[in-house]
Parts: C-alpha cells; structure tokens; sequence
C-alpha cells in the first residue's frame, strides 16, 4: 500500500515549479525529500496532500485517484504538519491541539478521546503546556504542539484505513534537543505502520533517519533511493553547487 504519484507537472505564478515527478510513499517507511531551496520539496508535499492540483499527472493512494478522495476521507487517511500555522485567536494549547480530532463521537468513545491526547502529549514531552494559552508559547513550543495535533488527527480510525502523516520541515527553528525527539517520534510512527513523508535541509538528519531519499533540484528529481544511493558526494556537489564529501561512517556531511 502506497501514495504514488505519476509524472505530476506543477506551475504557480507562471513559473514551473514541478516537472514530471514520480515518486511513491510506503507505509512503514519514513521518505524524505532534500534539496536547495527553492527546488519544489514544499510545493510537492502539498500536491501528495491533496492541497495543489497538478497541471498533468496523477496521484493515487492505494490505487485510488487523490482527485476522486473528498476533503473528509483525505482528513482521515492524512495528516500535515505545515511549515508556517499562524494561530489569530487565543486558544488554549489543548484547545490547539484537540483541533487534530477528526473521528465522531458517535464512533468513538469520549474516553478513548481523552486517553488518546494525553498518551500523544505525553509522547511528545508537551503535557506540562496543556494548561498555557498558545500564543503564550515560545515560537519551538507552538511547533511542538502542532506537532502533536498532527498526530492526533492520525489517530482513533479504523485500522483497515492506511494511514499517511505529512511533515514540512517538522524541527525548524527546535534546539538539538526537540529536534531529535521529534524526529525520533516519526520514525516510531513509522514503525507502526504508517507512510511518512518528510520535507527536510538538513542532510546528516536526512540521511540518519530516511528509508528512502528523493533529492529535488529545480523541480527535478536528481536522485532517488536509498540514503546510501542519493547521498553521492558528486551528486550531492553538483545539485547545492557547494563542494560536499558525505562521511557515511559517521552519518555527516562536510562542507569545502
């Protein structure tokens, strides 16, 4: 079971942003996109999501056409964790995160909902904001909490529906600390079945914590594979346009 996506072209603005990509998203694997900025990692995120149509191609998931998914279905089959998620109103931190709630009460015992959000904040190190007013937060720790309401809406559903958790550059801006817990955290999920897909920079946590690889240059797909395939230092040169020898040893790039 997978998201495939089959020659998807993407232009905003007049500007080809995206030019026949394929790629494919397995459940039980973390997959990650690299590449410069600029070179359509987030743009492609969206379009895998369901949130940008592309000009030409198809995404399935499952074998299903993304066009012929609703907005509730997607809601239940993925979640996003977006880069930028300005909050207006001064909601609660629990409130911030109960949003991620997709599943009815009618199927879902209330119980089981509450249960659900202090094993997910428990998991996530954020139990002690529950009581905070979101925009009280530190910049980290309103990720942190969209985090976990990411997770959230992944929860409670039938387990005969795959699921897929979306992340665009999910430790921006996060101490070394945070940083790795999250990502530590995703790649448990992954481990219990679902399909990540990942946008990262940084290329020693892309390579240490990826089943899989695309590298992005352009809107093109320069690479993709296993981390030890795409992490090539002449690939890797020629798609930063910086002189780039990859320590697979010890999981680290280093920078001429």
């Amino acid at each position: 079971m997978s998201i495939k996506s089959n020659g998807i072209d993407i232009s905003l603005g007049g500007r080809k942003i995206l030019n026949n990509i394929s790629v494919e998203i397995s459940i039980g694997e973390i997959t990650s996109v690299i590449g410069p900025n600029g070179a359509g990692k987030s743009t492609l995120l969206k379009a895998l999501a369901g949130d940008i149509n592309p000009d030409m191609g198809s995404i399935f998931y499952d074998k299903k056409d993304l066009i012929d998914i609703n907005i509730q279905e997607r809601a239940f089959t993925r979640s996003v964790m977006s880069q930028s998620q300005q909050i207006i109103f001064d909601f609660s931190v629990r409130e911030i995160i109960e949003m991620g709630w997709v599943q009815s009460f009618s199927d879902i015992p209330y119980d089981y909902f509450k249960k659900t959000i202090d094993n997910i904040c428990d998991e996530c190190g954020v139990h002690h904001l529950l009581g905070r007013r979101f925009n009280s937060l530190s910049g980290g720790e309103q990720r942190m909490i969209h985090f976990a309401r990411t997770l959230l809406q992944s929860c409670g559903l039938s387990n005969k529906i795959q699921k897929y958790i979306f992340f665009d550059e999910p430790t921006a801006n996060l101490d070394i600390k945070k940083e790795l817990h999250i990502l530590k955290v995703i790649k448990k999920k992954a481990r219990e079945g679902y399909g990540i897909f990942l946008v990262l920079h940084d290329l020693n946590l892309a390579y240490n914590f990826s089943d899989r690889i695309i590298l992005l240059k352009d809107g093109e797909i320069s690479k993709t594979g296993y981390p030890n395939e795409v992490f090539d230092d002449t690939i890797l040169s020629d798609v930063y346009e910086v002189d780039i020898s990859f320590d697979k040893d010890n999981g680290r790039a280093i920078y001429y």
